[in-house]
């Protein structure tokens, strides 16, 4: 069991002695809950009230709202309400991808999503490897295109085209479009020697798409999509992809692993 941090420790002794005085304990403030909770474990926040602060620019079509939903006639829209800690690729459901400012290597993350039917977006490490998110809610069989996938490499020309399978995701673990949906990685950079040679692969030490563990102990030897050719490095963005579809998160963090 975690010790007591010691702003925690603090309130309830001073909870205490308001109890034994008879009065009531004071409200926990935004800095005992940050010591608390994710923030204070050395999670770094990209998408909530900070807006897009941790992301370069530019942001074109992004929008910060209050909340998403399916659009009321249109179930492959979405449409927002004021308000802030959730953002969406606009009502045209296209805009530029979101690239974070600063590089990771390990590192662990965690978001939420909500994409229409049929829509297609992703997150990518390093900005090159792709776990992917769709609309695959009701799929038989899933496939690396479906959410929670490690998407296949790819050419572009002639015509786009997948030259292998990628790595499927373990079962289905898809909710139904219009429903915010969970994802949490641990990623593993590739290792470099001294003289810039790659000694070990990229790896997803643990995918979790909605409480299922969807990916565990995978090694990607490139990257993904059509840049599998594009050099390998020790840090890169995270990318979350706005040019497929309608999508909106929230709650997006990371935290860097040792």
């Amino acid at each position: 069991m975690r010790p007591p941090t010691p702003l925690k420790f603090a309130r309830v002794f001073a909870a205490l002695l308001l109890a034994a005085a008879g009065g009531a304990a004071p409200p926990a403030s935004a800095a005992d809950k940050e010591q608390d909770g994710k923030a204070g474990d050395g999670w770094i926040e990209l998408v909530g009230s900070s807006g897009f602060e941790a992301w370069k620019t530019p942001t074109t079509n992004w929008e910060t709202v209050g909340s998403a939903m399916l659009k009321p006639g249109d179930p492959k829209r979405l449409e927002a309400a004021p308000g802030g800690g959730v953002v969406y690729n606009g009502p045209g459901g296209r805009a530029v991808n979101l690239v974070t400012r600063d590089a990771y290597g390990d590192v662990e993350a965690h978001l939420e999503f909500m994409v229409p039917k049929g829509s297609n977006s992703g997150v990518k490490f390093e900005g090159v490897y792709e776990i992917q998110i769709f609309d695959s809610f009701g799929a038989k069989k899933a496939t690396a295109s479906h959410s929670g996938g490690v998407y296949p490499r790819a050419e572009l020309l002639p015509r786009y085209r997948h030259i292998d399978e990628g790595y499927p995701p373990r079962m289905n673990a898809s909710r139904p479009p219009g429903e915010w949906q969970t994802l949490d990685v641990v990623f593993r950079a590739p290792r470099f020697d001294a003289a810039g040679k790659k000694a070990a692969n990229a790896r997803f030490d643990k995918v979790v798409l909605n409480g299922q563990v969807v990916h565990e102990g995978l090694e990607v030897p490139c990257p993904t999509g059509h840049v599998w050719r594009q050099e390998e490095r020790p840090r890169g963005p995270l990318l979350l992809q706005g040019d497929h579809g309608p999508v909106a998160f929230r709650n997006v963090r990371v935290r860097p692993l040792p």
